[in-house]
């Protein structure tokens, strides 16, 4: 498949969802998939075929397997661990803002913001992300030498788990990878900075790409879709394509639809109501 190629058809998002008895009695019938060999079942797929307007079609699991058997492999196939978390259940990811700026607070003192990983670390978190440029809205954008100043010393120090950083620069990934981190974190999913794929293909970094329509600084100002969900599925699609194409094993990768990034409050309901067709991607969400 070429860089940047998808496979066009319908969109499938799962729905009929099951936990606990429910869900192993379904499965023990065949009533029910597994969402990406988790612990929740899903009995029904909505199919989603895009015309001049989306429309919609609610299909029992037997004919979604039998007309998307290749779709629903993706959609219930079990996920290798991810930068080494097991994906059998949610994970903790605990994020550490190295910025004086962020819209969820944050500290542009690296001391202080170690010693906030460390309590993160101690609560139980399975991965750390630590960014040293806000994203907020509105957000305009550092040097590459203050982002470094500002997320090394955090990354240098943090021990037992998985360290991401979050950044849009090639230069902060290479540096970031040196210091120790296992993941790249990038908003802009490997677009922003055009030597960042290569840079994440010649490591063996784990990446989660996050979908955003525009950038920070204008990001806010009426975003537009025809449905918020399938046109980012779309858009990851050929992101993960890209991925692969470069060398980028799928286990590698995670997938983000942005909430909040590009978005209105709609949009953001939207994508939440139809969360779980992003795993239709065959990556961890």
């Amino acid at each position: 498949m070429p860089p940047g190629a998808a496979v066009r058809g319908a969109v499938l998002n799962p729905a009929g969802f099951l936990t606990g008895a429910a869900a192993s009695a379904a499965l023990a019938n065949d009533g029910a998939a597994k969402l990406a060999g988790g612990p929740v079942a899903f009995s029904l797929v909505e199919e989603i075929t895009e015309k001049t307007e989306p429309a919609f079609c609610l299909l029992d699991l037997a004919e979604a397997f039998r007309r998307f058997s290749g779709r629903m492999a993706l959609l219930s196939g079990d996920r290798t661990p991810f930068a080494g978390v097991g994906l059998d259940r949610p994970r903790i990811v605990a994020v550490v803002n190295v910025t004086p700026d962020s819209f969820s607070g944050g500290d542009g003192d690296p001391p202080r913001a170690i010693d906030r990983a460390h309590e993160l670390v101690e609560a139980g978190a399975d991965i750390v992300d630590i960014g040293g440029e806000s994203t907020r809205p509105g957000a305009e954008p550092i040097a590459v030498s203050r982002e470094l100043r500002r997320v090394l010393p955090v990354i240098e120090a943090v021990r037992g788990v998985p360290v991401s950083v979050d950044t849009r620069r090639a230069e902060v990934m290479r540096q970031a990878l040196a210091a120790g981190a296992a993941i790249i974190n990038d908003v802009s999913a490997l677009t922003s900075d055009l030597a960042s794929l290569e840079t994440v293909a010649a490591s063996q970094a784990s990446v989660i790409l996050m979908h955003m329509q525009g950038e920070p600084r204008t990001m806010q100002l009426a975003p537009t879709y025809r449905l918020a969900s399938v046109d980012i599925f779309r858009w990851l699609e050929r992101r993960v394509a890209a991925c692969v194409a470069a060398g980028i094993d799928r286990d590698r990768i995670a997938v983000g639809p942005g909430i909040g990034f590009g978005k209105s409050d709609d949009h953001n309901v939207e994508l939440l109501d139809r969360a779980a067709l992003f795993h239709g991607l065959g990556c961890a969400v």
